[in-house]
Parts: C-alpha cells; sequence; structure tokens
C-alpha cells in the first residue's frame, strides 16, 4: 500500500528537489565511443538510446550503412559511426547501442555506437586546439580532465553533409 503525504509534505519535498536540479551541474552533452574515439553529442539532438535491434540490410548500401531499424513501428537508417570514419565495423552485441539521432530535425537516423558513456558537463572539458577538425560536422575537439580527447558532433552538419547522405554505392 502506497505511503500517504500530506499535500504541505509534498509540495515542500517538490520545492527541495527543485532547487537542488536548479544548483546540480549542467548535464547536457552525451558520451559515446565509436572505433576506439570518444564523441559528444548535444543532448537535444540525441534522441533515444536503444540495445540493437534486428537490423535489416540495404542492398547496394555502402558498408557504413548498417541497414534499417523497426523502432515501434517506424524505420531508421542505423549509420555505423565508427566505420563511417573510415574505423572497422562495429559489432552488433555487448555494449553496442542506437543512438536515435535527427528527429528533432525530421530525419529518421540512428548512430551505432560501440558504446555510451553516459551524460557530460560541457565544464568537464577545456577546448583541444592541437589538431584540426577531421570532418566538417566536427566543429571542435575537446580535452576532459583526464587528458582525453572528444570530437564534438553537430548533428544537424552531420545530417547535411554530402557524404553521409549519400550511402548507396555508384
Amino acid at each position: 500500500m502506497a505511503k500517504r503525504i500530506s499535500l504541505r509534505e509534498f509540495q515542500e519535498s517538490l520545492v527541495r528537489r527543485l532547487a537542488d536540479a536548479q544548483s546540480a551541474p549542467r548535464r547536457d552533452l552525451l558520451g559515446l565511443t565509436a572505433g576506439g574515439d570518444q564523441w559528444l553529442v548535444d543532448l537535444g539532438d540525441a534522441g533515444e538510446i536503444l540495445p540493437v535491434p534486428p537490423l535489416a540490410t540495404v542492398p547496394l548500401a555502402k558498408a557504413w550503412f548498417r541497414g534499417l531499424a523497426n523502432v515501434r513501428g517506424t524505420l531508421f537508417g542505423v549509420i555505423d559511426l565508427s566505420t563511417f570514419c573510415g574505423g572497422a565495423l562495429t559489432p552488433l552485441t555487448g555494449s553496442a547501442r542506437l543512438v536515435l539521432i535527427g528527429a528533432r530535425h525530421g530525419a529518421n537516423c540512428a548512430l551505432l555506437v560501440s558504446s555510451t558513456v553516459g551524460l557530460r558537463s560541457p565544464e568537464d572539458f577545456e577546448p583541444d586546439n592541437t589538431s584540426e577538425s577531421p570532418h566538417a560536422w566536427v566543429p571542435r575537439q575537446v580535452r576532459d580532465l583526464h587528458g582525453r580527447r572528444w570530437k564534438h558532433i553537430d548533428v544537424p552538419r552531420l545530417l547535411a553533409d554530402n557524404t553521409f547522405l549519400e550511402a548507396g554505392i555508384v
């Protein structure tokens, strides 16, 4: 049986939780690993994160286009981030995940990554200007407190990238 509390206790509890939430550090970046690299995606651009469902292969598609995933009746094109960047194929088992991106931008697209590493705060990073960005859709690279390099994905730029849009073999 559920514990009963008074309206006053509930309101006081709610006020405390809201105050705690406002004072907590912002965590608006999602950390990913793919192809041995660390990646960051703005939380607003990352939709759902889910284990890899069965994928329907697409004939005459490039190797990085791993197929189509049916997520509750909606088809998502699955792009292997590691392979897209010139790395090895990501195994579809273990900690591999699909990160649904693009729904906010009108595109049903999912990134296949080796794993997700949780939410990160922008304050956890400092700019890394030591190397040039490898892709137009990676506007900046940063380093965390342990010196690891992270590449920040600009999802709208990625979704508009000509290479990303041309998944078919010509």
